[in-house]
């Protein structure tokens, strides 16, 4: 059955939607040594998917040259939704690379999803169609992500948080992307920063908690490397680094009005690709 009524699925007319997506996350691992996957995300504006849909005869998908989402998954979302197979013309863009760490699965499954429901899913049942779907999902469908501790895995919000102090982020994207497997739980043991980061209470506190998050998750499972970045970012006066646990985001956090101006151009001579700068936190 379809989640919405029949006078609401009965409409016709274009649709669009836009979901910001993340960079990375501030925290990701175990919490304790047989403990659930967990994630502290962080939310980047910056980065986003759009879709429209224009409801009609037949069935088109348009994704330019980034293609997120495979077929089978947009006939699952049009099932869940609609109740039926998929007709109408749908364009989806998603301004982060696939594989990066950036929330692409996640943001453009939410800006198809909000397409075909008019945006009148909870965020508790978003979740739940999108695990359904991708089999791990990224908390992009709650208001304030960044203020809620999230299971991946299981799509589900573990514990609140305390709002983050502002910072200044620049970062891009290291090295080819890495799909998120929904089984991998080979993850590092966060349990004891979280437990200070519940306590953090400056920019300082929480970059230096993001960095050793993401300097353990490097030791056990590889990827981009964060050491030629972190010496940067001391030379810059950076607060520490933030990285894609999964993924090839990496990037330097900062204390407000702090970021030089050439921040960018030295992560690009480092190798880094679609660098971008955009502020986080500062938000109840």
């Amino acid at each position: 059955m379809p989640f919405l009524p029949a006078a609401v699925t009965s409409r016709q007319r274009v649709r669009c939607a836009c979901v910001p997506g993340h960079f990375g996350e501030f925290l990701q691992g175990r919490l304790g040594s047989e403990g659930p996957v967990a994630l502290v995300t962080l939310p980047c504006d910056a980065l986003a998917a759009r879709a429209c849909w224009d409801p009609g005869q037949g069935f088109r998908l348009w994704q330019g040259g980034r293609s997120v989402l495979a077929r089978d998954q947009v006939r699952a979302l049009f099932a869940a939704v609609r109740g039926g197979t998929p007709r109408g013309r749908l364009r989806l863009y998603a301004g982060m690379p696939p594989g990066g760490g950036a929330g692409a699965s996640t943001a453009s499954l939410l800006a198809v999803l909000r397409c075909l429901a008019a945006g009148r899913l909870s965020p508790e049942t978003e979740a739940a169609l999108c695990l359904a779907i991708e089999g791990a999902s990224d908390p992009l469908m709650y208001p304030v992500p960044d203020r809620l501790l999230w299971a991946p895995r299981v799509g589900c919000v573990l514990g609140r948080l305390p709002a983050l102090p502002r910072l200044d982020v620049v970062g891009g994207f290291k090295g080819p992307g890495r799909r998120t497997d929904p089984t991998d739980r080979g993850f590092a043991d966060i349990a004891d920063l979280l437990a200070e980061w519940r306590q953090a209470t400056g920019p300082g506190a929480f970059a230096a908690l993001a960095t050793e998050s993401a300097r353990r998750n490097h030791a056990l499972r590889g990827g981009p490397d964060p050491e030629p970045l972190l010496r940067a970012g001391r030379r810059l006066g950076a607060l520490g680094i933030v990285a894609a646990h999964t993924g090839s985001a990496l990037g330097l956090l900062f204390a407000p009005g702090t970021m030089p101006d050439d921040a960018a151009a030295v992560l690009r001579g480092l190798g880094l690709r679609h660098v971008l700068r955009f502020r986080a936190g500062g938000r109840g």
